[in-house]
């Protein structure tokens, strides 16, 4: 059976005669490009500089080789550009990572270093704009530089939080064309990031590929605008859906069904102990929109739908099922009320969990290899049975998590799946 068939089996709630396994598919189910290399070395693979896949997190990329030694089942069709809005294939260059790692980037993507240490990266890579985010010195991964400026509220715009979600063109349609393409002659299970519905995820909030952006972007400030601005929230969120909705028709036209899933938003509605908002703020500011953007893929397409959300959302997932969603990630089992046999039990029947293989926060970085692999398999065994399950981890596996630990989980998992 191959990666595809089992996929289609799972998201349909059937049994495949394997577990489905991602690693690599979207930038949420990803692997640091240090664990990468580490984890390239361990399996004896060929030595070579790691390319990075999403520079904002500085995720590696999982090569053919890496696959097929991790058993993964589904391959990314990523866009065109990174959220620096630099193109994201090559020509590639060499970078020196602040860890004194060698990676490849994008030929385009540039970085200074400031008087505290901290790395600094720019939209576009033009050195020449005001750097839009920041590595600390310490870190392994970027955070967004708030730019915000002063407004008035009365001149308050919603079109200055859409500069960046706009049609799509010829050259991004042919760029889709063929990467479907590409990625469907894998013989695995295509998941398309798009982009453009990304309806109030913080990552995008601050606008890190743009200039001099405009409008809301302030996390804090978009947070707040939640309760004191909700009618300038529904006129971006309502503009942003037509303009998805119509890049979606355009993107169906040449790539039809040669993808099996898409991301379609990554706003996180959860902290570890509760919910970012109530449940009928919910329904008034992002359920309608959900719909038609979820409603229209499932009209017209084959695709299934793809949504993100950290944190304690079990409030939430009737709700996630009633605007249309097919798919929750990363099903952040240590939160509250994210218990998984009531999860799996409660909603296994319309939704699909992808995640939720093992805690990264306490045991995936810290525990023992033979408590990971208990984990591993318990987790399996409540959330595999009936289809209904893609094996990733809780979000992306970090930069420091011990290479012995995330082999214990591969090889747990390969347990499972009687390899």
């Amino acid at each position: 059976m191959t990666g595809k068939e089992r996929f289609d089996l799972t998201v349909n709630h059937r049994q495949p005669d394997k577990m489905v396994v991602d690693f690599g598919g979207t930038s949420v189910t990803g692997i640091h490009v240090l664990a990468v290399e580490r984890l390239r070395k361990y399996y004896g693979l060929e030595n070579k500089p790691v390319r990075i896949i999403d520079a904002y997190q500085m995720l590696g990329e999982v090569d053919v080789e890496l696959s097929e030694v991790l058993g993964t089942d589904t391959v990314a069709a990523k866009s065109r550009k990174n959220s620096f809005g630099i193109y994201n294939h090559e020509p590639l260059k060499e970078y020196l990572t602040p860890w004194g790692q060698v990676v490849l980037v994008p030929e385009a993507f540039n970085t200074t270093t400031d008087v505290n240490g901290d790395i600094l990266s720019y939209p576009q890579g033009d050195l020449s704009a005001a750097p839009s985010a920041r590595m600390p010195s310490c870190s392994y991964f970027f955070d967004a530089i708030i730019r915000q400026k002063p407004f008035n509220e009365e001149d308050l715009n919603p079109d200055d939080n859409l500069e960046e979600y706009g049609l799509i063109g010829d050259e991004d349609l042919i760029y889709w064309k063929e990467v479907a393409q590409k990625t469907r002659s894998t013989g695995k299970a295509v998941v398309a990031s798009p982009g453009g519905t990304a309806l109030g995820d913080i990552a995008h909030i601050p606008g890190m590929k743009l200039k001099n952006p405009k409008g809301i972007r302030d996390i804090s400030e978009w947070y707040m605008s939640i309760i004191l601005r909700p009618d300038f929230i529904k006129k971006v969120f309502s503009r942003q859906t037509e303009i998805a909705i119509e890049n979606f028709r355009r993107l169906n036209e040449v790539i039809a069904d040669n993808i099996d899933a898409v991301y379609v938003c990554g706003t996180d509605f959860g902290t570890q102990h509760s919910t970012f908002c109530s449940p009928e703020q919910f329904d008034d500011l992002w359920m309608p929109y959900y719909q038609q953007i979820n409603g229209w893929i499932h009209e017209n397409t084959s695709w299934k739908t793809f949504k993100h959300s950290c944190g304690a959302v079990e409030p939430f997932m009737g709700r996630f099922i009633k605007a249309g969603f097919d798919i929750i990630n990363p099903v952040q089992i240590n939160a509250a009320g994210m218990d998984p046999v009531h999860l799996k039990k409660r909603y296994g029947k319309d939704l699909v969990f992808w995640g939720g293989g093992i805690d990264t926060q306490q045991v995936l970085p810290y525990a023992k290899p033979e408590e990971i692999r208990e984990s591993v398999l318990r987790l399996c065994d409540i959330f595999a049975k009936d289809g209904g399950f893609v094996y990733n981890t809780v979000h992306n596996i970090q930069a420091n998590v011990p290479v012995e630990n995330i082999v214990a989980m591969i090889d747990a998992i390969k347990e499972f799946n009687g390899n």
